[in-house]
């Protein structure tokens, strides 16, 4: 896959190992832990260590809350091609993003991404649980769909569709794909993938992890915290403009208005005369 038309800053050639900027040493770090931890599974001395941090039932069950943030880096699969050809993807996709948002965001990003995603995912298995039946019968399985490299690679390919919407992506190296419809087009891919493994808590946990990069991205929480501050400010405006009005039929007082947006920046609001 290779991409063009930036929309800001020049970054490196997307599908490319050579360039005139070194690769995150972050990102290098996260490949690595991956690595590590999808090796440990395979030797009977280090594979419970790698169990008690992948996301499981036991979040709720047993109160296992660190799965939550560990289970990202926690390498999954079996041994072969696609789990490499995983972190090739996760580099390409993984090195334009740090560069645009920076470390901290970065950071932020697959932290939101992935406590959202296991959040969802834990109460699909809660709901399930409580209901029972068939629902509850599958309780005990694994959640595969979110695990490891996996939901990384579905949080920063996300990622990348918010930062970089008007790129072109050439999948496959042919077929010419904007960036934002990759949001789309991986939550596709979950969906089949849901319907092989009847990974249902691992879906839902894959779309709650798209969104919360999405809205996150966005400025979903800045948002956030200012409507009740906003809220507040409207409350007060509206009250003063009650009293003053109740000031006016009482008094005979004469309510002269203020610039419009009175109470905010650089107006002035109602006063009495």
């Amino acid at each position: 896959m290779v991409y063009g038309r930036q929309p800001s800053r020049r970054l490196p050639a997307f599908g490319g190992f050579s360039s005139g900027m070194a690769p995150p040493r972050d990102l290098i770090a996260l490949l690595v832990v991956v690595f590590v931890t999808f090796t440990f599974q395979f030797f009977a001395a280090t594979e419970g260590i790698v169990a008690l941090l992948r996301l499981t039932h036991r979040v709720w069950s047993g109160g296992f809350l660190w799965q939550l943030v560990t289970y990202p880096v926690i390498g999954a699969g079996t041994p072969s091609f696609w789990f490499l050809i995983e972190l090739v993807i996760l580099f390409w996709f993984g090195r334009d993003v740090y560069y645009r948002l920076g470390r901290r965001s970065f950071w932020r990003t697959l932290f939101v991404g992935t406590l959202v995603a296991g959040a969802v995912a834990s109460l699909t298995q809660l709901v399930a649980a409580l209901l029972g039946g068939g629902l509850g019968a599958g309780l005990a399985a694994p959640i595969v769909l979110l695990q490891g490299q996996h939901v990384l690679v579905v949080l920063l390919i996300a990622a990348f569709a918010v930062l970089f919407a008007d790129a072109t992506i050439y999948l496959f190296f042919v077929v010419p794909v904007r960036a934002r419809w990759f949001i789309a087009i991986e939550i596709l891919l979950a969906f089949l993938g849901y319907l092989q493994t009847k990974d249902l808590a691992g879906f839902l946990g894959l779309c709650g992890g798209v969104a919360g990069v999405w809205f996150f991205l966005h400025g979903g929480l800045r948002k956030l915290a200012r409507t009740p501050r906003e809220g507040w400010l409207r409350l007060q405006r509206w009250w003063m403009e009650q009293r003053l009005r109740r000031l006016r039929r009482r008094r005979g007082f004469t309510v002269i208005p203020g610039d419009r947006g009175g109470g905010g920046r650089g107006g002035r609001g109602p006063y009495v005369n």
